[in-house]
């Protein structure tokens, strides 16, 4: 081996070595601040090169985009109990029960009339995929994703969201005043009917009895002649 060479190769070990450590000792140096939370649609997100990049969480969180899919929420009073959502929810994670009004409870924000009580409105973000179908087919806008990410749970029972706004005892009030309202209509129609047979009986006792129409003469009954042979 060349004396040349053997020395050529320490040299380029050690400034190797300088060159790692200059640029560790560099990293070290910018490691003392960290990267502001900047939301990646900001245009000064990607110039921010330098510093550290990892976030005390949850002292510390990244900005979440307004259009975020995240955890669902209904404005229950805004909500006509429609059941579109629960019925495009490909996982199945709503779950809808109603009691029928015989009037009009209200109207929502946008004027909607609301004539259906939610007995329950619950939302399993278990099951949730996040796909935001629902949110989408919603006629009130009133289900809404929003930019809650961190709600995990030790148990997977809380998990399940319940937005109805009627207690179990107002729920039962509201079934059994449904039923007595339609059982005072099937009573009042049936009255209608049995006035209107009245009505229909009187008006034939009323109508004079049909006179006996003259016979008319019959005609004779036709008799074949039979013609003796000549």
């Amino acid at each position: 081996m060349k004396v040349g060479n053997y020395f050529s190769n320490i040299t380029d070990t050690f400034l190797s070595l300088f060159t790692g450590m200059k640029l560790t000792l560099k990293h070290l140096k910018d490691a003392r601040s960290s990267h502001s939370p900047t939301n990646v649609q900001s245009p000064n997100y990607f110039f921010q090169d330098k510093g550290l990049v990892t976030l005390s969480y949850p002292f510390e969180a990244l900005p979440v985009p307004d259009n975020g899919r995240y955890r669902l929420y209904n404005e229950i009073d805004d909500c006509i109990v429609c059941d579109k959502c629960a019925v495009v929810c490909p996982v199945d994670c709503i779950a809808i029960e109603t009691i029928k009004s015989p009037e009009a409870i209200g109207e929502t924000s946008d004027g909607s009339v609301k004539r259906l009580w939610a007995e329950k409105f619950d939302i399993d973000m278990a099951k949730c995929c996040f796909c935001g179908l629902c949110t989408t087919v919603c006629p009130t806008e009133c289900l809404t994703m929003t930019k809650v990410y961190d709600f995990s749970e030790t148990d997977i029972g809380n998990m399940n969201y319940h937005f109805t706004n009627l207690a179990p005892e107002l729920a039962e009030d509201k079934k059994k005043l449904y039923d007595q309202f339609v059982k005072e209509k099937e009573e009042l129609k049936k009255q209608q009917a049995e006035l209107k047979l009245h009505a229909a009986n009187e008006a034939l006792k009323e109508t004079p009895a049909a006179t006996d129409s003259p016979k008319m003469p019959s005609k004779p009954a036709f008799k074949p002649v039979i013609r003796k042979p000549e």
